[in-house]
């Protein structure tokens, strides 16, 4: 919602657009502490109770939210000029990134302790399905939320829900601290990287998903679609960023039925490159259309927004996949006193190549065009997935069944 909101702030009436590097430089903000702090709390995450963690970070959104409501005051620009209220916004997505380099790894290493290892490759399932539900509803609620209530009230509901999320968190029991000896920080954070990249499938299984997302980044640019490519404002804009929870959340149940126990690490690959595929052909989803052809409640539908919808919800579906697969191969192999500084490390290459395939995003619409943009990412990610099939053969065998028995003993 947010990339939406101040994108929006650099509209301009005379040109019906806005400038896509707005979303690069949004990305770049959240990126640059989600890597800079990531080195650090993993270390502190380990050596900290993590419900009590999740708790502050949790109460530092709620902070965050009334601070970006302030933000997106209608009368603000009458105090503020333009500019300065978007360096603002740049401060905000800073600090927010800031903590979720702490609320990952703590996440992370609660849901280990949490749930039983048998149970480890279905409570991944479920624990992405509930998130992606989240990335569902989200949007859907904040396009219908911005042009009935306003951009202001829309936040206000993200701040509802965050303190709906801190109570969940309060009601779980304090955990114990497994890793109560004290070692030098840069001891730590070392061990931590050399364990990820000593093993094979948890390097390969992180460098193919960040790759995937760093080149596929195609959802941070749905704001240029929506409002300048197929005119479809602040509802269509919902669908489209939800589309891909949609998509998740189908292929999840789907797989909470029936577990990827067998070729897991091929379905990962295929995953992926079908997630590549999908990019590509949303890419081009202006050409097929932007007239309407039908209208649901005032909101007009036009082929290119259907065939943008179906891209992006059958890129969710193979996303899912990735996202199931790699998170039980992190809880799999991980040990129990290095969860937070692993977790951590999965932040740098996964959760900061959302924010660094936002900037690449904004910096190649801007350079080529949103389209060829677009485009080109979905072909990088083709090559990535061609690079990881030769480079890392224990992927291509990996069975999670097998693996899981292994860990076992």
């Amino acid at each position: 919602m947010s990339y939406f909101v101040y994108y929006k702030l650099t509209f301009n009436a005379s040109t019906q657009s806005g400038d896509p590097l707005v979303l690069g430089m949004l990305g770049l903000c959240e990126v640059i502490p989600a890597i800079g702090v990531s080195l650090f709390s993993g270390h502190f995450v380990d050596l900290k109770e993590k419900r009590t963690l999740m708790m502050q970070c949790i109460f530092g959104y709620i902070l965050l939210s009334a601070f970006f409501v302030f933000l997106a005051w209608p009368h603000l620009q009458e105090v503020l000029p333009r500019h300065k209220i978007v360096w603002l916004v740049y401060i905000g997505i800073f600090i927010g990134g800031a903590l979720r380099a702490f609320i990952g790894p703590s996440s992370f290493a609660l849901q280990g302790m949490l749930v039983p290892r048998e149970l480890y490759p279905n409570a991944t399932t479920w624990s992405s399905t509930a998130w992606q539900m989240g990335a569902v509803f989200g949007p859907l609620m904040g396009g219908f939320m911005m042009p009935l209530v306003g951009y202001q009230a829309s936040i206000v509901g993200v701040g509802v829900v965050e303190i709906i999320a801190l109570i969940a968190i309060i009601r779980i029991p304090k955990q114990a601290i497994l890793k109560k000896e004290k070692e030098a920080i840069l001891k730590s954070l070392g061990e931590g990287l050399k364990f990820v990249f000593r093993n094979q499938l948890i390097l390969a299984a992180l460098s193919l998903d960040m790759f995937a997302v760093l080149f596929g980044g195609a959802v941070a640019l749905l704001p240029v679609y929506a409002l300048d490519i197929l005119k479809v404002g602040e509802i269509g804009f919902g669908w489209m960023r939800a589309a891909p929870g949609i998509g998740s959340v189908i292929a999840l149940f789907i797989l909470s039925f029936l577990p990827l126990k067998k070729h897991a690490g091929i379905k990962l690959l295929l995953g992926i490159a079908g997630f590549g595929i999908t990019t590509i052909i949303f890419g081009y989803c202006g050409a097929f259309g932007v007239g309407k052809i039908a209208s649901i409640a005032g909101f007009g539908i036009s082929w290119g927004f259907l065939v943008a919808f179906g891209m992006l919800l059958a890129g969710g579906m193979f996303d899912a996949v990735s996202v199931v697969i790699r998170g039980t191969i992190l809880q799999l192999y991980t040990p129990d006193s290095m969860r937070g500084r692993v977790a951590a490390v999965n932040t740098m290459f996964i959760s900061s190549s959302n924010e660094l395939g936002a900037m690449e995003s904004g910096i190649t619409a801007r350079w080529m065009g949103t389209v060829p943009a677009v485009v080109f990412g979905g072909c990088m990610t083709l090559v990535v997935v061609g690079v990881t099939w030769f480079a890392a053969p224990m992927l291509r065998k990996l069975t999670l069944h097998a693996e899981s028995k292994k860990a076992h003993g």
